[in-house]
């Protein structure tokens, strides 16, 4: 589905950044757009940055359940720095998956922006999941039926060779000094 990315550029807090970026709103069904002003008001602009396609995947039902479980069911927008455009970001990856955004937050390298689902697509994800899902069933793991130490317990791995006594004590053991 496509999904439009509505950015907000504030301007900065400190000295050192000029603008504020944050990701406030998502679009689904929206056409193609590159940096269309959306608003203007007091310093603050709204743009439609981008517009990306938001793909599910049958394997990532689990993960979609669980984003649509929280408070409030949340889309995430990967953002990363970029020269080559005259807004200092680009618009990545849309994500319905909470555990793919950990995934792109976790290197560091990219911004992850948590916007809140629309009604349309809060239902669209759940309908995809709830029909991909499938439940792992729990398998008890069983141990190896091979006893390594039927032959003589106590004594040591039977696995390993002993040239010596086992019992003895390590403090007999004669040691060879250098000196």
């Amino acid at each position: 589905m496509p999904v439009g990315v509505v950015l907000r550029r504030a301007p900065g807090v400190t000295q050192w950044a000029k603008y504020a970026w944050k990701a406030i709103a998502v679009l689904p069904g929206a056409a193609e757009a590159n940096w269309q002003l959306v608003r203007e008001q007091d310093g603050v602009t709204d743009f439609h940055a981008a517009t990306l396609s938001l793909e599910l995947h049958g394997s990532d039902a689990e993960s979609y359940l669980h984003g649509l479980s929280a408070e409030v069911p949340c889309v995430y927008v990967v953002l990363r720095d970029s020269d080559a455009t005259e807004h200092s970001l680009e618009v990545t990856l849309v994500t319905a998956s909470p555990y793919e955004a950990q995934d792109y937050a976790d290197t560091g390298e990219e911004i992850i922006e948590k916007v809140p689902m629309p009604d349309g697509l809060i239902a669209w994800v759940r309908d995809f999941a709830l029909e991909h899902h499938h439940e792992e069933r729990f398998k008890k793991r069983r141990r190896d039926k091979t006893d390594i130490g039927a032959v003589e317990d106590g004594i040591g791995d039977a696995r390993i060779s002993q040239l010596a006594d086992v019992y003895r004590s390590p403090v007999k053991a004669k040691k060879e000094r250098l000196q």
